[in-house]
């Protein structure tokens, strides 16, 4: 699952060469994050089929691995970086609920994916979450939601009450509802992490520290129920490559691209972490949704990517001002 996108994007002059090929770079990136994160659910789901793994197994050990491929590439360049930033108290809150957020996000989404299966679970998760994001940005910011987010909130509520109405009426039912429940509690942890990753100083390594705190948060619970290791070979494999591909890599992608691609630009090409996974489990895991789901699946983004094409013409009226 995808994390927030800091501001940025690079200045220079408009027909400067350096810059548009590393805008194109940085924009490549970020594609390439999103389409690692939507293999995140059939990944978790191919464990879960060939090992006695549960969902709390499959969320402490990708936080795990994650967590170690990142320290690793942190020692390889810390003699790039430049002297230990200081971490005040505040800041220390905030790392700590974004280590809460990622192992509650984590938790809650490879179980929603157990219950409900990947499609329902990344729609709901990853369509919910900005959305949430949005609302509870402007609360805490300004009192009040601007119209444009309420309605954005209203269509994506049209959207998921489509989306899970009609794949409960068409399958299991209670499973399904439980699952999506679950995932709106994934989008929650989701929006903790936003939240509170906006007030963290630059030089602080904010994804190292989530996933690690995260993965120890989680330790007590899975020691408590014992320590589960796939005998499977083909599970291991994956387990590997969810620690690795769509966790450590794609982070690291997808904070490299954005240093060049405005943060609106890339919260929109994310999008296609949803899409992906929903293509995946057609593919390979059989899921398929019903026409009226579908369209729910599409309210719901659309809301997403209209919020972000708003705030992007916003920045780009902002920039186009006299005197900006």
């Amino acid at each position: 699952m995808s994390t927030p996108s800091p501001r940025g994007s690079s200045r220079g002059s408009p027909g400067s060469r350096p810059h548009t090929s590393s805008s194109a770079r940085g924009f490549g990136f970020v594609v390439l994050a999103a389409l690692c994160w939507g293999t995140s659910g059939i990944s978790g789901r191919v464990v879960a089929d060939r090992s006695d793994l549960s969902a709390l197994d499959i969320a402490w050990y990708r936080l795990a691995i994650g967590a170690l491929a990142l320290l690793a590439a942190w020692a390889a360049t810390s003699r790039r970086r430049g002297p230990a930033v200081r971490v005040p108290r505040p800041v220390a809150v905030r790392l700590g609920l974004i280590a809460a957020g990622l192992a509650g996000y984590q938790l809650a989404y490879f179980t929603a994916v157990e219950r409900a299966g990947v499609s329902i679970a990344t729609l709901v998760a990853l369509g919910l979450a900005p959305l949430l994001v949005a609302v509870g940005g402007a609360l805490l910011g300004h009192g009040r939601p601007q119209r444009a987010t309420l309605v954005a909130l209203g269509v994506a509520l049209v959207g998921l009450t489509l989306l899970v109405g009609v794949s409960v009426g068409a399958d299991s039912g209670t499973a399904v509802l439980l699952g999506a429940l679950v995932a709106t509690g994934s989008a929650l942890g989701y929006a903790v992490v936003t939240v509170a990753g906006g007030g963290v100083p630059a030089g602080v390594p904010v994804t190292l520290v989530g996933f690690a705190g995260g993965a120890l948060l989680l330790t007590p619970v899975v020691l408590a129920q014992g320590v589960s290791v796939p005998d499977d070979g083909t599970a291991l494999a994956v387990l590997l490559y969810l620690g690795l591909v769509p966790s450590a890599l794609a982070y690291g992608l997808f904070f490299t691209g954005v240093r060049t691609v405005p943060g609106a630009v890339a919260s929109i090409v994310t999008l296609l972490e949803p899409l992906t996974a929903t293509a995946l489990a057609t593919a390979f895991l059989g899921e398929r949704l019903e026409p009226a789901a579908v369209a729910g699946g599409a309210l719901l983004l659309a809301a997403v990517a209209g919020l972000y094409l708003r705030e992007l013409g916003r920045r780009a009226e902002r920039v186009a001002a006299p005197g900006a």
